[in-house]
């Protein structure tokens, strides 16, 4: 079940809006509801799954309770976390890497005259990387004190499961609603804000992002492309991307402040950076400070030497690019992303480039990053380096062909990409928009959802790309 689907809008959420309201105030009972409600939304695919994210939730929150046990010895609460680890990381591990590592392996038998073994072909269950993160995150932070253990069983299923967040983010910390998962206010206002919130999400998804993916996806699987062409996809991919999994974040919140929670925004104006630093603090920000947090202090941050940080920055990257998919593209992404990353911490605090008027600095960094997408998007590295040789002119010189331009370039695209971009320069984005909804602002997102709606009902094809990760 996705967000934008006549299920979930006509169906679901109305179902569990009116369940949870109708429901005694207090938060037990509540959450218990949504439980279940959150059991139902992940088990709409596939409903064994629900038993894998049972597992996954069973573990964390025992390991978190021997962590936290009065009188648990040092051995024995570092025991109970690297537990929680390795069965937590082998779990997601082994559903998303184990044909990975089987195939390249093959390979390498192969290399040598060998004969490959058997791949498993093992069916990646929706959202495993999200959820997981949340488990570990709850027990490392137990484990370091700054999160209070869960004493119910079904508060801390409750956070795992919470249909709003679970499946795409943001990854949200135990300890940030923990207070809310025992006692949350719920107002006109918030709920207000939350529903304007979620009508700016499901639009960019529906009337931006999947328009837009349109043109990447002509693009992207082209067989020749002239240069026009080539870069035209590929910013079309970027606006894809963005509007795609920012409006899912916008739609996350949104219905986390329906029921009463109140979940950290995942974007700021990332395409507004001035460097690629500054777009690593404002792009999908709960998984970068996840990654800042857990993987790259731990490893010693900056405090070992210039070296030893290069290094650290390096590691997180390339698994932070493992992390979003089994594929070599997206460890090229990765290793891409640390190099300028070492780059610019090798130009120092004050790089000429600071120099230069921030447009020029936005747009150059812009540039970047679309070099990052092509990564990121093609299926394999020959494919990615094929898409970079059609971008600086080596592929078709003679344009593209009639069929392609006309899957392209239709006028209703074409629309989509232009407001897509105007929206990208907007001064205020939705979180500040929504903060505090008039009247005026009301009347204005009314027709918005309902041609949302509309073209919903209209769309063929229409999957949140994070879904994969």
């Amino acid at each position: 079940m996705v967000f934008t689907s006549h299920i979930f809008i006509f169906y679901f959420l109305p179902f569990a809006l009116a369940g949870y309201y109708i429901l005694p105030a207090r938060s037990t009972w509540r959450n218990v509801w949504l439980l279940v409600v959150s059991y139902i939304f992940y088990g709409w695919w596939n409903p064994w799954f629900v038993l894998l994210m049972f597992f996954i939730t069973t573990v964390n929150y025992a390991c978190g309770l021997l962590i936290a046990r009065s009188g648990a010895t040092a051995p024995q609460r570092r025991g109970a976390l690297t537990a929680a680890i390795v069965l937590s990381l082998g779990t997601l591990c082994f559903f998303k890497y184990c044909g990975f590592f089987q195939s390249n392996l093959n390979h390498v038998l192969w290399a040598f005259g060998a004969g490959g073994v058997h791949i498993w072909r093992i069916i990646l269950p929706i959202g495993i990387s999200f959820y997981t993160f949340h488990a570990l995150s709850y027990a490392i932070d137990v484990y370091r004190g700054v999160a209070p253990v869960a004493r119910s069983f079904s508060d801390f299923a409750c956070y795992i499961a919470l249909f709003p967040q679970s499946i795409a983010g943001p990854i949200i910390r135990y300890n940030t609603i923990a207070h809310d998962l025992r006692d949350r206010s719920h107002t006109t206002e918030r709920f207000a804000a939350g529903v304007a919130l979620f009508i700016l999400g499901f639009a960019k998804k529906v009337l931006l992002a999947n328009p837009v993916g349109e043109i990447a996806d002509a693009a992207f699987g082209a067989q020749v492309l002239d240069v026009p062409t080539a870069w035209c996809g590929v910013v079309a991919y970027a606006l894809q991307i963005y509007f795609d999994f920012s409006g899912y974040s916008d739609m996350a919140v949104g219905l986390g402040r329906m029921f009463g929670f109140e979940f950290q925004k995942n974007f700021n104006a990332p395409y507004h950076a001035c460097g690629i630093t500054d777009f690593w603090r404002r792009w999908h920000i709960s998984l970068s400070t996840f990654l800042r947090d857990y993987l790259y202090i731990p490893l010693g941050g900056n405090r070992r030497g210039v070296w030893r940080t290069y290094g650290n920055i390096a590691i997180v990257m390339l698994l932070g690019g493992l992390w979003h998919g089994a594929n070599w593209t997206f460890v090229a992404w990765g290793a891409y992303h640390g190099a300028l990353l070492i780059a610019e911490r090798l130009a120092g605090r004050r790089p000429f480039y600071h120099r230069l008027p921030r447009p020029i600095r936005i747009s150059l960094t812009f540039v970047l990053v679309l070099g990052s997408w092509v990564w990121f998007r093609a299926e394999t590295l020959p494919g990615a380096l094929a898409y970079f040789s059609a971008m600086f002119g080596g592929g078709s010189s003679t344009g593209t062909t009639a069929i392609l331009a006309a899957q392209m370039f239709t006028t209703g695209k074409l629309v989509a990409m232009a407001v897509a971009a105007l929206c990208l320069l907007a001064p205020r984005q939705a979180h500040e928009w929504t903060a505090s909804l008039t009247h005026p602002k009301a009347l204005i997102l009314i027709p918005v959802f309902v041609s949302a709606l509309i073209t919903m009902c209209s769309q063929t094809l229409n999957p949140f790309l994070y879904f994969q990760f």
